[in-house]
This record gives C-alpha cells, structure tokens and sequence, in this order.
C-alpha cells in the first residue's frame, strides 16, 4: 500500500520534473504535533503513525526522518514500506532541510506543498539552492492528488465560548493587551497563525483536533479592526452574536490570502516560523516584523484566575488517578487486564469528574517493553497484557473547563529487580532535584534541564527528548514557547522562565525492547525573595498523585530528597484523602504513607 503511494507520488513528480518531494508533519498554521486527519500526509506516504517527523521521496530514496521518542515505534511501522528511517539527531544522519539541499541537484527541483512550510524554512532553501541554480516548486499539494477521493474531510466542529469565571478575563481586555503590544513594535497589524492564539485571544474553543480544544481559524487585529477567518459553518447564533458584542469580523477561512494580498506597505507581525511561505508571498510589499507572537506569551503566563482554575483541575484528576492505580494494583493478576482494557477505565474514571470535556491527549499505556516507546498507542487491534510483574508506565492528562492537565506515574505492578528499582529511583531522584530548583528571574529552562537528567547522566543514560514542556490553560497540552530542553529552539531564541507559566518536569528511562520509565508533574513559576542578587523563582507542585513506594529503593536518594517525598505525600493526602472513601481511601493513606530508609 504505502510502496504503491509513493509509485504514484513519483510519478507525478516526474510529470513536473521535481527531483525531492519534502512532507512535513505540520499543517496550515505549522501546528508540529497534533493536527487533523486531513493533514496527516507524512504518515499517509510513510505508515507511521506517530506526531512528529517528515517524509522525503527522492527518485530512488523514500525516508521518514523522526526523533528518538519514536524510534522503536518507528522501526515497528516501517517494517514492509521501503522507507528507510532517518533518526534525528544520531551521528551521521542529517536533519531534513540538510538533506533536502544536499540531494537537490544542480539545476533541479525541489517540491512541496507552500502551505505546510514555514516562511522561514522556505527562505533558508530559497537561498540554498540558489548557488545549485535549483528552484522550488510549492504551488501543488502531491500528497492531496495521491490521496483523492479517501482524504478526510476538514474538520467542521462548532465553537463554544470559554467564560470569564474560566479565563479571569474578557476577550476585549485581551484584544486591548495585544493591540498594545502591536503598538508598541510600531507594527500596522497582526497576522496570528498559531491555532491557540485566535482561541486564548477571544476566548473561545473548538474541537477539530482530537483532544485539542482548537479550532482552525486565523485572525488579523488592526489599529480598530479584528478579522477572524473561519469555516461559517463553525459559527452558532450564540457565538454569532458573541463575536458581533466584540467587533469581531468573521471573514471566510480560505480569503486570507487574497485579503493579505490587498496590503501594502505595512509593518505587519508575524512570527516566521508560524507563517506558512504561502502566506508569506502574500505579503511581499510589506514588511515584516519576524517575532513570536505577544498572544503566544501572554498565553504562557497564567493569571490568578486560571491558576486557581487548573489547580482545582488537578484536584480532580488527582481522584481520578488515584481511583485508577489502586484499582489496576487490585486488580492485576486476578483477571484478564490489558493495555486497552486499563487505559479504558482511565478514560471513565475522568470522565466521572465534574467540567471534564476530554482527554489532553490519547492515553500513553505501555506495558514493560511498550513503554520504551515514549509516545506509544495500545489499540485493539495490537496491544499487550498486562500482568503482575514489572512497571506499566500510563502518561495521560484531561481538559476541564478549569483546565489542563498532564501526568504520567509509572506503576510498580509486582516482582521488580534490583536493577528497575534503581532505574525508577534515578528517574525520580532527577524529577526531585528539578521539581525543587530555585533560579534567578532570566533562567530559560536549558539552565535547568541539567538538574533532572544529572542523575541518569552520572550512570551514562540519557532520554532523547526534552525534560518538560508548557501546558496550555484549556487548549493544547504542549505548549511554548518555553519549555526545559538542553537543545536549543529551532529558532534559537530560549525563552526565560516568568512567574504564572505552567511547565512538566518528566525525565525519564527507555531501554528498547526492554522497558520504560517515566516520572511526571506539572509545575507553576512562582516568585521567592528578591534581594540584592535579584529575584529568585521557584515551582509551585500542582500534581497531586504519590510516587510508588514499591519501586524506590532508597539508598539511591539523599535525605533531604526523602523529605520531599514524605512533605509530598502529606500533603496528597490532606488535598486528596478528604474526597476518597472505603478502600480508596485506605490505598491512598498507605501510598502517602512516610518513607524512611531500609
């Protein structure tokens, strides 16, 4: 199936004499992870499933380039496709724009569809094939001719608006802030891009992507005018009426780029690597003022009101999974319990909670060796057992009206070796030495990630992926555009840490084939003293969900690290004890229970 594709992938290429074909994962607005069926074109031509990586189809090379959270998985998918897989990051494998001007040839060209590449990626190649006198060819998506008739629809779901007891402001306050920040660059306009943005921006949501309340729209704000491009379709007479209280003006999804077209001679915003090279050649004639988006920061940076919300949503997702492990440690080896059928009862017990809309993102439960996959999918159709032996690593989260959460505890299920509970210490011991980090105001999280791998790194075993990423308050569980990572951004520009950001601490262990381990909380940048050095930062803990005592071996942790696990748990169980009766209860008194050394 995917060799025939690529056959007719080929096939018109060479109708247009295109010699490289680039597929990235991304869709019209550069989303980089989760994105609607209809833009699923890299899996479409590969057979891999998972939400990060690209295609590139020579005349006689077909390769999938991803990183090391999806290698096994990878490996798995490829298996009968003749696409090679191209590990990102690995000594002598290229990255893909590398790769791409090293096998376009002289006077060649080089293929893809402008709409899923970033201005700034359109540049860097523009400029690089230049000395080869190859050109681009971007007017057609190939990918969409192969798929016909079978493509999925693009996503048509109604908007809902967020209310002010939610989001603790009104869109026209938020309109103002970023009219202001406009301003103040002495830009004309605003371009926003990023699907999050229109949504934080007007408070309100969608559902177009599975487990991302979003909604696929674009927004341009003016000096007095706001224009919002989206399918009518989406728009109810509640949400109508909503958008006309607020001046907005609802235009159709696909006239941007002819209204675009109209300007000329402006300062217009637009973050280059959010802007699809579409889009850009839409705007030649004016310039623009390459930056990431001030609604991007000013989503980062949580107010009083959506703390106090996602905290409330991480009390309820603390019940829900504290439910969930007693019930799989009660229930393991005394029945038929498997990958799907746990992660189904995980679904329900969230469910159960009061303002949950859904899940943040598909359920991650891997059993023993499924668990070094770090993004790993238990179907129906192929998942494994689960037995009373080993770790079984479950990373989920949910959205709330309150807001969103993300956690991932890895679940000692009996008959654990030496070497396992050292391996889940290791992991713990880091995810404790970042989670207690205090910092100067001007860190980034590239300053930080050192303290949570620093563990694993003494022993030479690393996790190839970052440590933590932002969380959005009721929009997508990964969120920039901070983040704790020891590489740098694509665009190189870290971004310091501020009080009110939501990010994860979750370092990790995957050994292929054998196992995976990972250990995860969200944290809130707080303020502690300012003094003559400055003002010193710390994180607030607002997962609320114990470690397990069956897998920490304690001679791997110092004694000021088991008093945080003791502080920890006392407090779980004073947050958490009160809304928990019968035997739940009494799982979660001994799981809180103090811990001291052997």
């Amino acid at each position: 199936m995917i060799q025939d594709r690529i056959k007719q992938l080929r096939a018109l290429m060479a109708e247009r004499k295109i010699d490289v074909y680039y597929i990235p994962n991304e869709d019209d607005h550069l989303s980089d992870e989760y994105t609607a069926d209809y833009f699923k074109c890299k899996s479409y031509m590969s057979g891999f499933s998972g939400e990060a990586g690209c295609t590139i189809i020579t005349k006689d090379f077909a390769g999938l380039w991803t990183d090391g959270r999806f290698f096994t998985q990878a490996e798995n998918e490829l298996q009968g496709t003749g696409v090679t897989l191209m590990r990102l990051r690995q000594e002598g494998v290229p990255n893909p724009i590398d790769f791409l001007i090293a096998n376009t040839p002289k006077n060649g060209v080089l293929g893809f569809d402008g709409a899923v590449v970033s201005a700034r990626n359109y540049l860097h190649l523009t400029q690089a094939l230049k000395e080869k006198n190859a050109k681009l060819y971007t007017t057609e998506d190939l990918v969409g001719m192969v798929w016909g008739k079978e493509r999925p629809t693009m996503p048509t779901e109604e908007l809902y608006v967020l209310p002010k007891k939610y989001t603790g402001e009104e869109a026209s306050e938020r309109i103002a802030r970023t009219r202001e920040a406009m301003k103040a660059s002495n830009c004309d306009a605003i371009l926003l891009t990023a699907l999050e943005d229109p949504c934080w921006l007007l408070n309100i949501r969608g559902n177009d992507i599975a487990c991302t309340p979003v909604s696929y729209a674009f927004a341009v704000i003016t000096n007095k005018k706001l224009y919002y491009y989206v399918d009518a379709k989406k728009i109810n007479a509640k949400v109508a009426q909503y958008f006309k209280d607020n001046k907005v003006t609802v235009r159709p999804y696909n006239a941007l780029m002819k209204d675009l077209q109209k300007l000329e001679g402006k300062k217009i915003w637009g973050d280059m690597g959010h802007l699809n090279s579409n889009l850009y050649k839409a705007l030649a004639g004016n310039e623009i003022y390459d930056a990431i988006s001030p609604v991007a920061y000013f989503r980062a940076i949580k107010n009083k009101t959506e703390i106090k919300n996602i905290r409330n949503a991480h009390v309820k997702d603390a019940v829900a999974m504290v439910k969930f492990i007693y019930w799989v440690k009660n229930t393991v080896g005394k029945g038929k319990m498997t990958e799907v059928t746990a992660q189904d009862h995980l679904y329900a017990l969230r469910a159960e909670q009061k303002n949950y809309i859904e899940p943040s993102f598909e359920t991650i439960c891997a059993y023993q060796e499924n668990a070094a996959m770090m993004h790993y999918t238990a179907t129906e159709e192929k998942h494994a057992a689960v037995k009373a032996r080993g770790f079984l690593l479950v990373d989920s989260g949910g959205t709330y009206k309150d807001g969103t959460t993300d956690i991932t505890r890895t679940i000692a299920l009996g008959g654990l070796t030496a070497e396992e509970k050292k391996l889940y210490t290791k992991v713990l011991k880091g995810h404790l030495d970042l989670l207690h980090a205090k910092f100067l105001y001007g860190t980034t999280g590239n300053n930080l990630d050192i303290l949570a791998r620093n563990p694993l790194w003494n022993d030479c075993i690393d996790y190839q992926c970052g440590t933590g990423h932002g969380v959005g308050h009721v929009l997508a569980v990964h969120e920039g555009p901070h983040g704790i990572r020891w590489g740098m951004p694509a665009n190189g520009k870290a971004v310091i840490l501020q009080e009110g950001m939501v990010v994860t601490d979750e370092p990790g262990v995957y050994l292929p084939h054998k196992l995976g381990i990972r250990i995860e909380n969200e944290m809130i940048v707080q303020k502690e003293e300012k003094n003559f050095y400055g003002q010193f930062l710390s994180f607030e803990d607002i997962t609320y969900v114990p470690y397990d005592r069956d897998a920490i071996d304690t001679q791997y942790l110092s004694d000021e690290e088991i008093d945080w696990i003791n502080a920890y748990h006392k407090m779980i169980w004073e947050k958490i004890g009160p809304l928990l009766s019968g035997k739940e209860k009494s799982f979660l008194k001994k799981a809180t229970g103090k811990i001291t050394r052997a």
